[in-house]
């Protein structure tokens, strides 16, 4: 681990026995050679498939069977702070499991987790492989920093139409890809009403901001020149295309509204390193008209 990284790690012993409850981990443990640690992971842990195929489920990131998980005995139980629910967190460590809450935020805390990772296992294997991933990163940064970022608009839900503001690792990911993220500044309003901007906003009594509820018409006022559209949370289609592609906004009249794989924009760990590849052709070439 490189020595300018602060880490504490959450257990004091090497851990044997490991459950993953975010799927982005499950892939990047594979990924680090240490899929052998894995004793169960969830039932949305689909990478890589032929690693995962045999490994026991124990439901979703927001219903995992906790009893289950309690009498499987994992020494390490690792958890993410967005897909995973506080209470059951809480739950675990009440009754005594070992639990390490990851969450990061940018591409640099995104990478320090894999770095982590591979100090807590004490199995430095897949170091070239992260240097990599980090130099990858580092270098489209610099590139893209060199052109005019391309504004860009990233739904993960509709009915209400939500998106991601600046206090998120995809807004980071698409900023050293060359994007500006039309709604960085947007703060999620609490009731949805308020959010519509049909009501007054209420106390935010520390709720989530994160993720606003917009409308097409503040989509059509920001001006996007790209719209990514991926398939999860939400699964957007062919529908939803069309339907932004009738805005009157630079990606729709210039073609630039695209159905992307949403684990490129949303999967933390060694995912990036198919982020850093994937999405800076497409950013370009709406910078491009």
């Amino acid at each position: 681990m490189p020595e300018n990284y602060d880490f504490q790690s959450p257990v004091d012993y090497v851990p044997q026995r490991v459950i993953s409850l975010v799927p982005s981990v499950t892939e990047s443990l594979f990924d680090l050679n240490l899929g052998n640690r894995l004793i169960a992971i969830t039932d949305y842990c689909n990478r890589p498939e032929e690693g995962v195929a045999k490994l026991p489920r124990i439901g979703g990131t927001k219903n995992p069977d906790l009893q289950r998980i309690i009498d499987l005995k994992p020494d390490l139980v690792i958890l993410n702070d967005e897909e995973n629910r506080r209470e059951d967190a809480e739950k675990l460590q009440a009754a005594g499991v070992p639990i390490w809450v990851t969450g990061p935020r940018t591409v640099q805390q995104a990478i320090e987790l894999l770095w982590s990772i591979m100090s807590v296992f004490e199995d430095a294997s897949m170091t070239d492989r992260v240097r990599l991933i980090e130099g990858n990163a580092e270098l489209t940064e610099k590139f893209q920093s060199e052109y005019a970022p391309v504004k860009v608009f990233v739904p993960i839900w509709r009915d209400p139409w939500m998106t991601i503001n600046a206090d998120t690792y995809m807004h980071d990911l698409l900023r050293v890809c060359g994007a500006q993220n039309v709604f960085a500044e947007r703060e999620r309003l609490y009731p949805l009403a308020a959010d519509l901007g049909t009501a007054d906003p209420q106390p935010m009594e520390g709720r989530d901001t994160r993720y606003p509820r917009i409308t097409l018409e503040e989509v059509v006022a920001a001006q996007p020149e790209l719209i990514l559209l991926p398939d999860e949370p939400y699964l957007f289609g062919e529908r939803d295309a069309r339907e932004l592609l009738e805005l009157d906004i630079p990606a729709a009249i210039n073609g630039h509204v695209y159905l992307v794989d949403g684990s490129l924009l949303s999967w933390h760990g060694t995912r990036l390193a198919f982020a850093l590849q994937e999405l800076p052709p497409a950013i370009s070439a709406a910078r491009e008209g």
